[in-house]
């Protein structure tokens, strides 16, 4: 695949993501609006967090592992032979998720303990039948993810760029019409609905790929073993990062209510810049770091991993100033309805400002692990991995005692940017000179840039709803106006301080 399909196809996701997330702020705004942030949405999100970490962790590995294998697959068994190691993968990954459905059953009770110790007496009845409700969930996820890596090694971007449309469809069609906010078990079944979505979407695909299903199973194919080695180093890496997830509901669920339902809200907004941008630039430099590595052209490496990183400063730097300073605003004009009152707004805003600290250290993580990866190098993002679960377990209890929920969104903020910092140091040990100081000297122009954006920003978001009033429509109004203007003189800065990469994006931006 060449550079410029590799743009085409990045730009492509990154679009459809932008579509999905845009729904998934809808669907999150109807949530909020017709359950509020309290006891059943705390509830709820606990239940689902046990329902799909084990398959978002497995499936993080398999999207890592059988891409390459179902591509060294085709190449030596040709296409007939890929489709039936695909028979053989599917139909074990749904004995797998059965068994797993069934285990998590049995152990529903122990699963919420473990979550949330907080839950008790009907809290934590209705955890446990919210959660066997969502167990079919664990099946649907199975064959999204397969389905997703057989396409995609067909280089077939197209129906799971689009699968998070219908999901989100789904979810607004019943809060719309059919949610009542009495019975919060509605929207656990329209969870599990939506799941489905996400595979049957990618059967039409599948089937004009020339699959037909066939009762085919055989545990002795070597690429199954193959498959099972690379995917044992980054599963533990994936789990380890929902570790985090785990530690950070099971101390909020001792808070106040609506402490994990605050943190859930947050993150969901902190990981649109993360979603959307940073995941196209990955999955743009990925191929190509790849293919430096394997024709032994360091310099090469050096000058791809360079732009891709020099790009996560660019768009998350500003993304973490604007986020800083119009947390509340943005969090209400988002969320602020029905059930969802202003103190709901207060903590939410609270969580999201000290997450956006991280989306930095967050973004760069991601990229500097794909870097691991071209390299062939699994283990060491695991044992980084490692390493940001053990700081943040000791931030968690030291912030949490004087912070509340804030002080775990910054613990996760600060154990993210320490850890990226490690994976730097590793990989200067592994490679040799990577040019650090001009790593920092595009992050010191992006960060004046926007400080004098934000201030701008600020000023102007401040003015205006002084101006028009605070109504809903005028703060938006307000809100998009300031966005606009940032970044106009975010830019232009950006220019005037000959960031190089400021022009590359522009560029692209002109030529498509």
């Amino acid at each position: 695949m060449n550079s410029s399909r590799v743009l085409k196809s990045a730009a492509m996701i990154s679009a459809f993501t932008l579509i999905s997330k845009f729904l998934g702020f809808i669907r999150e705004m109807l949530i909020a609006s017709k359950y509020g942030s309290g006891y059943e949405t705390d509830t709820y999100f606990v239940a689902m967090t046990a329902t799909t970490i084990i398959m978002t962790t497995i499936g993080s590995a398999l999207n890592t592992s059988l891409i390459p294998v179902f591509s060294e697959v085709e190449s030596l068994r040709g296409k007939e032979g890929k489709l039936k190691f695909f028979n053989n993968i599917l139909n074990v990954i749904f004995f797998i998720t059965v068994i797993l459905a069934l285990f998590s059953f049995i152990f529903s009770p122990l699963i919420i303990k473990i979550l949330a110790r907080g839950f008790e007496g009907e809290q934590f009845d209705l955890a446990v039948k919210l959660n066997r409700i969502g167990l079919p969930i664990i099946i649907s996820l199975g064959f999204t993810y397969v389905f997703s890596g057989f396409l995609q090694s067909s280089q077939i971007f197209g129906p799971s760029a689009i699968m998070g449309i219908p999901y989100n469809f789904v979810f607004i069609f019943f809060l719309l019409v059919l949610a009542n906010e009495e019975n919060i078990y509605g929207l656990m079944l329209a969870s599990v609905i939506a799941s489905t979505t996400q595979f049957l979407i990618q059967v039409p695909a599948i089937w004009h790929q020339g699959f037909r299903y066939k009762l085919y199973v055989n545990f002795k194919d070597g690429y199954l073993k193959k498959i099972l080695s690379l995917v044992i180093p980054v599963l533990i890496g994936s789990a380890v990062q929902q570790i985090n997830v785990i530690i950070d509901k099971t101390l909020a669920s001792n808070l106040v209510e609506g402490s994990i339902s605050s943190l859930n809200y947050a993150a969901k907004l902190n990981d649109v810049v993360v979603a959307v941008f940073i995941a196209a630039i990955t999955t743009v430099v990925f191929p190509m770091l790849s293919k430096a590595f394997a024709q032994g052209d360091g310099r090469a490496l050096r000058s791809i991993m360079r732009q891709g990183i020099n790009t996560i400063f660019v768009i998350t730097v500003p993304a973490t100033v604007g986020i800083m300073l119009l947390s509340e605003p943005i969090v209400r004009i988002f969320f602020e309805r029905g059930a969802f009152d202003s103190t709901a707004t207060t903590m939410t805003s609270g969580a999201l400002f000290f997450y956006s600290i991280g989306l930095v250290g967050i973004s760069l993580r991601l990229m500097l692990n794909k870097v691991f990866y071209s390299f062939h190098d699994t283990t060491t993002p695991m044992v980084n991995g490692m390493m940001s679960v053990g700081l943040n377990i000791i931030l968690n209890f030291i912030f949490v005692r004087f912070m509340a929920h804030r002080g775990l969104a910054l613990a996760t903020s600060i154990s993210a940017i320490f850890t990226s910092i490690l994976l730097l140091i590793s990989l200067r040990k592994k490679i040799g000179p990577i040019g650090i100081r001009g790593y920092i000297k595009c992050f010191a122009k992006t960060l004046v840039a926007a400080c004098i954006m934000g201030l701008v920003v600020y000023n102007l978001y401040n003015g205006l709803v002084l101006r028009l009033g605070y109504g809903r429509i005028h703060e938006l109004i307000a809100l998009l106006t300031s966005i606009f203007a940032g970044v106009l003189v975010y830019f232009t800065l950006c220019i005037l301080l000959r960031v190089k990469e400021v022009g590359r994006l522009i560029g692209v931006f002109i030529r498509r």
